[in-house]
């Protein structure tokens, strides 16, 4: 059959593949919970739904898949599951099982193709020490691979993208590009370095978030996925009645996503995260293209996004970097509310 080039065969890549988020809060709407066990559900922007349980635990579920962001067919599966497992982390939680969701060209791909696929999805919810317990494929046009996870935490170690606080530390774990990154291997403009750091950082398990619910050490969380660092934080600051000031010369790049992005190699959805969100961004200073692509970039299975006392952000930071996350930094704060709430500051 040759060699597969996964990346073709999708309309999009990784989370950049999502639905337009003006879109989907269209489609979504304001929809009340229909039971008072339903603690978090479609009427927020979190991550995950959550369940109240006559324990007094959380039953925290969410499902997450898309189309190909990078031809190796492990790879890709490693990538899709870690991506989805993110979401249950980012409420505070640990999962408890996943189901595959699967949609395959079988007659253009193969199966042994497909058998790697799973196989990377398996060996990160196995890293995860998570089984795939069963799940649902289809042939289908494009392929699409990512779980359906089931999780839960105690309801006070349960974590909201709306619950910030004036002043909070505002923190970023893993370091943005993912997109542009993934966008410049499509053109052929990728390093084999810039492919290795792409794949550690897409592959390395937000677990974290788990343990900084337990500990108490965050206000807020959520994770920085195909809406972008301002379509996320936007999210945060819409929830929590608040603004935000996001200092430039703080954020943490990937190796060659500056590069990347200065030729103008940018994914389509950071144009679109772009023109969702300008209208609530002040810009204090200058903003280069390159930086405003970075800031839009859709990232798949990107980092934490964490709100935090500021005392303890350096608590915070040493924690994450004990983690394995050295890249993680404070790259700015939140600020009380206004009509344009987030201000980036070059």
């Amino acid at each position: 059959m040759g060699e597969v080039k996964l990346t073709r065969l999708g309309s999009g890549g990784g989370c950049g593949c999502k639905m337009d988020a003006r879109l989907l809060a269209g489609l979504i709407g304001s929809q009340p919970p229909a039971d008072s066990r339903l603690l978090v559900g479609s009427d927020g922007r979190d991550d995950a739904c959550a369940w109240q349980l006559a324990s007094g635990d959380c039953l925290v579920a969410s499902a997450d898949f898309f189309t190909p962001i990078v031809d190796d067919p492990h790879d890709f599966g490693a990538i899709a599951a870690t991506n989805a497992l993110s979401d249950i982390y980012a409420m505070g939680a640990r999962p408890h099982f996943a189901l595959a969701l699967v949609g395959m060209p079988v007659a253009e791909i193969g199966t042994e193709v497909i058998g790697q696929i799973l196989a990377g999805g398996q060996a990160a919810a196995s890293a995860a020490g998570v089984p795939i317990a069963g799940g649902h494929s289809i042939d289908s046009p494009e392929p699409i691979y990512g779980l359906a996870v089931v999780g839960g935490c105690r309801r006070e170690h349960l974590l909201r993208n709306c619950t910030a606080k004036r002043d909070d530390a505002l923190i970023l774990a893993k370091p943005l590009g993912i997109g542009v990154l993934a966008a410049g291997l499509q053109k052929g403009k990728l390093s084999a370095a810039g492919y290795a750091r792409l794949r550690a950082v897409a592959t390395q398990l937000n677990a974290v978030g788990a343990e900084l619910a337990e500990q108490g050490l965050v206000n807020a969380l959520t994770d920085v996925t195909g809406f972008g660092l301002l379509g996320h934080l936007d999210e945060m600051c819409a929830g929590s009645r608040l603004g935000a000031r996001i200092d430039l010369a703080a954020l943490p790049l990937l190796p060659q996503a500056r590069q990347l992005a200065e030729s103008g190699v940018a994914p389509g959805a950071a144009g679109r995260n772009w023109r969702n969100c300008q209208d609530r961004v002040a810009i204090d200073g200058k903003l280069a293209d390159w930086q405003r692509i970075l800031l839009c970039d859709p990232q798949t299975s990107g980092g934490l996004l964490a709100a935090c006392a500021p005392e303890r952000s350096g608590q915070l930071l040493a924690h994450l970097d004990q983690a394995g996350f050295q890249d993680a930094a404070v790259i700015g704060q939140f600020t009380a509310g206004g009509e344009v709430p987030i201000t980036i500051a070059g």
